[in-house]
């Protein structure tokens, strides 16, 4: 066990684990230069998560089996992909670097967390990213800050949709969050007034793909709504058969995008992967909190795309049938791609990742040669 170099630590439940799976093919890759090892918490998430990657699995429930099976892996890094409570249990481990990578890209609120500055090291997408943790976070150290990118971007997927002659519309929700402040989800206010209005467009083919915690929701306004726009899509598909409506309540979201012309979404990841990979689509972004002035501050894709919120749903439809026809904030995405991504191209990001955690590697070989020397050397 002793030749894993990096660690991909996971201590949460089953219902999170998207958050690791997304990372395995690029972990995948790391492997080939630093042998990785998956750490994991819960023996179900473990499961999971083995039947997805050839990546060695380890477990460990307890702290005691944590701190035996590092002493046994000796690697030197740890990579963390959430600010999982049980976190701090491994960031005890004094004799290697620590280092955040998070499971996305966006504006939420918990994306600057606190949390930050435990961690040796914080990989960030870009310049947005940089900036919401310096606005964000008092007396937070900015040498801790890398910019990679999005590896995940730069994998090749096999798109899930069929071609269709419609254009195609993605209503992409993201989940309720853990907390009031980080509720960004439209599920509950206004989706079933978005798909209808999507249903309402001329020559329109639907595509639902919620986050998956929306499908698991235990809130109840969160799932009566999404079983009713469930409904709404099946009633529709239904009535059309033609015009494929469908729902994809499980894939990669990012398999789903090549096959659509415009996607509705929340504050999340996903419009930032949109912006990405499909800069030249249009993007409409839910406001559930009404609050233009404060989304135009924090959420710097806002200046890019159509806002919808409670006082325009209900002209959604002819807002949509305008940018399908005539698309005008081109290059308004552009530009804000270039903010959220600096200037990497598809195939960068993997590149600054793997040079990223190189050199986080050696530079945990330097600290512990100097500390066994005793010679002062600056991390």
């Amino acid at each position: 066990m002793n030749d894993v170099h990096v660690i991909a630590y996971f201590a949460g439940d089953p219902t999170r684990t998207y958050q690791l799976v997304q990372w395995l093919e690029v972990l995948e890759i790391l492997d080939g230069s630093h042998r990785v090892g998956l750490v994991l918490r819960d023996p179900d998430s473990a499961d999971l998560v083995a039947a997805r990657t050839g990546l060695q699995v380890f477990t460990a429930p307890t702290f005691p089996e944590l701190t035996e099976l590092y002493a046994a892996l000796d690697a030197k890094v740890v990579l963390y992909c959430n600010n999982s409570v049980l976190n701090v249990e491994s960031l005890l481990d004094s004799r290697r670097l620590h280092v955040h990578i998070n499971h996305g890209e966006s504006d939420k609120q918990s994306m600057a967390s606190n949390n930050a500055k435990a961690y040796d090291r914080v990989f960030v997408a870009g310049g947005a990213a940089v900036e919401r943790y310096l606005t964000g976070l008092l007396a937070f150290d900015a040498g801790r800050l890398v910019r990679i990118g999005r590896p995940q971007l730069d994998l090749p997927r096999t798109p899930l949709l069929e071609p269709s002659p419609r254009r195609t519309v993605m209503y992409a929700p993201t989940w309720e969050g853990d907390a009031d402040y980080n509720d960004y989800t439209s599920v509950d206010l206004f989706g079933e007034k978005i798909v209808r209005r999507i249903l309402a467009v001329p020559d329109v083919r639907l595509v639902y793909k919620p986050h998956p915690k929306v499908t698991t929701s235990l809130a109840p306004a969160i799932a009566t709504a999404h079983q009713r726009i469930m409904e709404l899509v099946g009633d529709a598909a239904e009535a059309d058969p033609a015009a494929g409506h469908t729902q994809v309540l499980n894939g990669d979201i990012l398999a789903v995008m090549p096959g659509c012309d415009a996607i509705v979404t929340d504050v999340s990841s996903v419009g930032l992967d949109w912006l990405y990979l499909h800069t030249e689509k249009p993007i409409f972004l839910t406001d559930r909190h009404g609050d233009t002035e404060s989304l135009r501050q924090e959420v710097p894709i806002s200046h890019c795309a159509d806002v919808v919120d409670h006082t325009n749903v209900d002209g959604l439809t002819a807002l949509l049938a305008e940018r399908l026809d005539h698309d005008t904030r081109h290059l308004d995405r552009v530009a804000m791609r270039h903010h959220y991504f600096d200037d990497l191209h598809v195939g960068d990001s993997t590149t600054r990742f793997l040079a990223a955690v190189a050199e986080v590697v050696a530079l945990r070989d330097r600290l512990v040669a100097a500390a066994t020397t005793g010679t002062a050397i600056t991390a």
